[in-house]
C-alpha cells in the first residue's frame, strides 16, 4: 500500500470520527455525563469547606474531542447561602452508587 493510499485511509478514519461525534445522540450523551459529573464534584467541593465551584463546561468537537470545566470562587454572599449541609450529606453519600 503506497503512501497515498494510507493517507486517505486515515483521511477516512478521521472523517468518520467526526461523524460518529457528531451524532445527536453522542453530544447528548456527552452533556448528561459532563453535567453529572459537574454536579458530583460541586457536592464534594462544598462538603469539604472549599470556596471553588465548577462552574462552566465546554465541549469541544475536534479530534480527539475534549471536555473543559471553569472553576469560581464563590462570592461571600454565595458562601454564606449555600446549600443546606444535610442535602450536601446526602448528596455526597450518594456519589459512589
Amino acid at each position: 500500500m503506497g503512501i497515498l493510499d494510507q493517507a486517505k485511509k486515515l483521511g477516512d478514519k478521521v472523517s468518520e470520527s467526526v461523524t460518529t461525534f457528531s451524532s445527536d445522540e453522542v453530544i447528548a450523551n456527552t452533556i448528561i455525563k459532563a453535567v453529572d459529573k459537574q454536579e458530583k464534584v460541586n457536592a464534594l467541593l462544598l462538603q469539604k469547606g472549599s470556596n471553588y465551584r465548577v462552574n462552566n463546561i465546554e465541549l469541544g468537537m475536534g479530534i480527539p474531542p475534549s471536555v473543559s470545566f471553569g472553576v469560581r470562587c464563590l462570592s461571600e454572599y454565595e458562601q454564606t447561602h449555600a446549600t443546606d449541609s444535610s442535602d450536601v450529606t446526602n448528596l455526597a453519600d450518594n456519589l459512589g452508587d
